[in-house]
């Protein structure tokens, strides 16, 4: 061989060898790049204020998002309201989006100022500009869009604590920025006071104190504030303030409802300018001490790919291989909005808003605070999915959200369902943390006070003398003399989860008391509080009294005791919440071998096949229509908490099969893929509740005792994919493996849990590492 043949030759081979490891990088930075999966714009038709947040870290308190309505506030404090997928303008981009908790807009335009957003039906009334969706690009931590009526591409990121917004603008000596301050915005209610103040040249600092509905139902007088420190890259050439629709040039600083400014900038064809906004929820200095501690040294650039590593991080605890391309983007979307609520509270140096308006501190651990805090909707229904997915995988926030509640605690007294600020938002009336914490106890999850949590838990469910409104259970007393709780006729709909002698919801109330009353035992028992073990079991039996035994229903009864008459287990918010007696007699989940046989096996299983049968043609919730109480009437729902668990139960009647069958059609058929049919037809998704159910059925294990057993474990079920890996830091991977799995083969025929045949996953197992093997089949085994 010639010596130019050899080296050729030799080129080539290392030609070859380069190709090979780039093609090898490649394949591992695809393979690692969870977020293409992650589509914020499913289901975004009708979807609540917290919903449509793209540009955010894993719970972060920065969330930034387009508004196409949030300036319409909304008159209860639940309805939908920010972003629809349907709406065709934007008014502009708020950095908070939270339960009940929403604001400081920031909006760029080119030409004459405005200073209010106008409205859907008239663009041109306002601030606002119209927009197309394919000029829109977003994925978890960014966000992007073209503002088509001022020719401005408007880009959002985040880290935990900061904003940043990159606004590209055409050639213009009229290239302004409002930053609208003083309105209300989304869930935030009615702006009490607003201040906003341009400190030098290019940084604006301001707060705006609001009084959201929930706050002003369950802790009347108490405030919602939010602060910020905004800071250009860029000096205006011109600026000023307004009140509403009023401006005054030239002047620095304005206060009160309706308050904002602007600033006017001369831009050069495509030239950006990057705002950075550090955010908090307890003063302007320390909105300033965020800002610099997260970002100051972070270009837009930079942030992006930040936060972008950190969602791939989180986003890789949970792989998966197989299955559909349309399948993995509702799996990874799904965890998207799992980890997108309940986001931060505290500020980087442990500074919080504590319950009664002043500045709690979270103490140090070493170089950093203790724990976090975190503004939560309410964890009803959560116990079906989040709390299961974070005892999963995300094990350090689940600790970090009980340190949080038990600083409410601490603070004012009681646990809090739901928290704005540290103030109660309970919202359903009901409250599940003791259960929530109770169920991290029995998963190990123990780097909180135990005895401190024991007694918020414990009170919780026993103590109703000087219970605070936002507290819930405020017929909690009755439930305890009685075993269960009366129905009172609803009288006044602001006032019926306020009612101390029964409830409106006094079934639905019954249930949930005795399934939070059986989990609390659990944890009184592993502390030896045999007494409180005792009375605690004794009451999660209060099921027994409403069961109608002759009508095989769960059905209310009056304060004499008496079951109601007329009686139409259809009829919703008769004596249950949110749902009807079709769909609460099986929220029994403490219980479920005992309710199978009050029932009947054989019934139960006819009854509730029966149910997925018909449900499947209303696409197992309220069909197409677009509201988020559309399935109340129907025999399932799940579009909201009740009875998320219910297709799980056949593995406690004998028929894992039909469990397989209709969690299968769920995941196919109620989740979709688009705007519109993304979760249901514009359901109550409550900050990634059912993004979570899907990620858990996915993989094909949930525990419908929520993990309040003393040794709680997994129902396993029909994965949607090949290989599901489990990856913790800390802890050796879980792998669940499926073999001949497909659309078709949906059932399972085997289960060898380290080598070994199963029936469940015990969590101490899965918490261990190991392997799940599973043989599928399109035929049921019998």
């Amino acid at each position: 061989m010639s010596v130019i043949k050899f080296h050729r030759m030799k080129s080539l081979f290392r030609v070859s060898i380069i190709m090979l490891i780039l093609y090898g990088c490649n394949t591992h930075k695809k393979d690692a790049d969870f977020i293409h999966y992650v589509k914020p714009n499913i289901g975004v038709a009708h979807s609540r204020w917290f919903f449509y947040t793209p540009a955010a870290s894993p719970f972060g308190m920065a969330k930034l998002a387009p508004s196409t309505n949030g300036s319409y506030g909304n008159a209860s404090g639940w309805e939908a309201v920010g972003y629809d997928e349907r709406h065709t303008s934007i008014e502009g981009f708020p950095n908070f989006h939270e339960f009940q908790v929403g604001g400081i807009v920031f909006a760029p335009t080119v030409g004459s100022l405005q200073t209010q957003p106008g409205t859907l039906e008239n663009v041109a009334g306002g601030y606002r500009s119209n927009f197309d969706h394919k000029d829109e690009f977003a994925t978890a931590g960014y966000y992007s869009v073209i503002l088509k009526d001022y020719h401005i591409k408007a880009e959002l990121t985040a880290t935990d604590r900061v904003g940043f917004h990159r606004y590209t603008f055409p050639a213009s000596k009229a290239s302004n920025i409002i930053f609208d301050i003083g309105h209300r915005q989304g869930e935030s209610g009615a702006v009490v006071d607003a201040d906003v103040k341009l400190v030098d040249s290019n940084r604006i600092e301001g707060y705006v104190i609001t009084s959201p509905e929930y706050v002003k139902k369950y802790q009347k007088g108490a405030t919602v504030n939010m602060y910020f420190s905004a800071v250009l890259d860029k000096t205006p050439a011109a600026y000023g303030i307004f009140i509403d629709s009023i401006p005054m040039a030239g002047q620095k600083e304005v206060k009160g409802p309706g308050a904002g400014m602007y600033l006017t900038f001369h831009t050069t064809a495509n030239e950006a300018i990057t705002i950075k906004v550090g955010l908090s929820y307890t003063s302007v200095e320390n909105a300033r001490l965020n800002l610099d501690t997260e970002a100051k040294a972070l270009t837009f650039d930079k942030a992006k790919q930040q936060t972008t590593d950190k969602w791939n991080d989180y986003l890789h605890r949970i792989t998966v291989e197989g299955g559909t391309e349309e399948d993995k983007t509702k799996f990874y979307t799904g965890l998207f909005h799992a980890l997108l609520g309940r986001g931060l509270a505290s500020d980087v140096n442990g500074a919080y808003p504590k319950n009664d308006g002043s500045i709690g501190q979270i103490p140090f651990n070493g170089d950093r605070p203790a724990c976090n805090h975190y503004n939560t909707d309410a964890i009803w229904g959560a116990y079906w999915n989040l709390t299961q997915l974070w005892s999963v995988a995300y094990p350090e926030y689940y600790a970090d959200w009980i340190q949080s509640q038990l600083l409410v605690y601490k603070d004012a007294g009681w646990l809090g369902d739901g928290i704005a600020n540290s103030k109660y938002v309970s919202g359903v009336g009901t409250n599940f943390t003791g259960l929530a914490i109770a169920a991290a106890y029995n998963a190990g999850i123990r780097n909180f006070d135990v005895n401190l949590a024991y007694e918020a838990a414990r009170k919780n469910e026993l103590v109703d003398e000087g219970r605070l409104p936002g507290a819930g259970k405020l017929d909690v007393g009755a439930f305890v003399k009685r075993g269960f709780s009366p129905y009172i006729p609803e009288i006044d709909t602001n006032q019926r989860e306020l009612t101390t002698k029964g409830s409106a919801f006094g079934a639905s109330h019954t249930l949930e008391y005795s399934f939070s009353a059986y989990a609390v035992a659990q944890f009184a028992k592993a502390l030896g509080k045999t007494a409180d073990y005792e009375q605690l079991m004794k009451l999660s039996k209060g099921w027994k009294l409403l069961y109608d035994s002759s009508a095989k229903f769960i059905r209310p009864k009056d304060s004499n005791g008496q079951f109601i008459t007329p009686f139409d287990p259809a009829a919703p918010w008769i004596g249950f919440q949110e749902g009807n007696a079709w769909q609460y007699t099986f929220f029994v989940p403490h219980d479920v071998e005992e309710l199978v046989a009050a029932v009947g096996k054989d019934v139960f299983n006819k009854r509730l096949d029966s149910i997925f049968t018909i449900s499947q043609k209303s696409v197992f919730g309220g069909g197409k229509t677009i509201d988020a109480f559309a399935g109340l009437q129907g025999l399932y729902n799940h579009g909201n908490q009740p009875n998320l668990h219910i297709s799980w139960l056949f593995n406690f009647s004998g028929r894992p099969d039909l469990t397989q069958k209709w969690v299968r059609a769920i995941c196919d058929e109620f989740y979709g893929t688009e705007g519109i049919h993304g979760y249901g037809y514009g359901q109550d998704e409550d900050q990634g509740q059912l993004g979570a159910w899907y990620v858990m059925a996915g993989m094909g294990l949930f525990d419908v005792k929520g993990l309040t057993a003393p040794s709680p474990s997994f129902q396993v079920g029909s994965p949607l994919f090949d290989k599901v890996t489990i990856n913790v830091p800390g802890r050796k991977a879980f792998v669940i493996t499926t073999d001949n799995n497909s659309k078709q083969n949906i059932y399972v025929q085997s289960a060898i849990l380290n080598g070994k045949p199963a029936l469940s996953v015990p969590f101490a197992d899965l918490v261990k590492g190991g392997t799940l093997e599973l043989k599928m089949a399109a035929t049921p085994k019998r």
